[in-house]
């Protein structure tokens, strides 16, 4: 299969398997979605979305959570592990947020770089899911193995993956296909045993059987 029909063939497939796949973070604003990000950082989704209900009820806004102290901050994220550091990024990204943008979360890509804790992927996230731009490609943990199983990348360094992916796929896509990547790499394509037998896109990876 030739590349470029290859690469459409896996966006398609995924799409048609995965049309419904969305971020598995509950957020109702970019406020939200960015301090889920975050604590997602070395945690499952699910048990951020067990801590998060409780730290916007008390913290609805950037501005009640930048008056937390460190300490209430860390009592309250816990359970998401690496809670000192995690504390530490929102709240310095919360009093940014208050003090240079007005208590709102930026829609800019270099702007929500300069928050503490945020990097490329935080910020994808962000923008993509609460402000439905695509200004990059997440890549995670899942992204990462299956560009690397599908011949997508050659690369190792996650910035360097996003632009291999953004250069073979077109820019209306990134947002959505980084959610089906992640999808089939957690229903299929496995890190330890990938279900290479029934994988939809068998006959497009070259790593299918190894």
């Amino acid at each position: 299969m030739k590349r470029g029909s290859r690469e459409a063939q896996i966006a398609a497939r995924l799409a048609k398997s995965y049309p419904d796949a969305h971020c598995s973070l509950d957020f109702k604003n970019a406020y939200e979605l960015l301090v889920a990000t975050v604590l997602s950082a070395q945690c499952t989704d699910e048990r951020v979305n067990q801590v998060t209900p409780a730290l916007f009820k008390l913290c609805p806004t950037p501005g009640a959570l930048a008056a937390l102290s460190q300490d209430e901050l860390e009592r309250l994220i816990r359970s998401t592990g690496f809670y000192r550091n995690k504390a530490k990024s929102l709240l310095g990204a919360s009093r940014m947020i208050v003090e240079e943008f007005g208590g709102e979360v930026p829609r800019k890509m270099a702007a929500l770089l300069r928050l503490p804790g945020v990097a490329r992927k935080t910020a994808n996230v962000v923008l993509g899911n609460a402000y439905g731009t695509s200004e990059g490609f997440v890549v995670d943990t899942h992204v990462r193995r299956l560009a690397a199983r599908l011949g997508l990348t050659r690369e190792s360094d996650p910035e360097r993956i996003e632009r291999d992916l953004m250069q073979v796929f077109p820019q209306r896509e990134w947002t959505a296909l980084g959610h089906r990547l992640i999808h089939h790499g957690r229903a299929v394509c496995g890190a330890r045993k990938p279900l290479c037998g029934s994988c939809l896109l068998s006959d497009c990876c070259p790593k299918t059987g190894i």
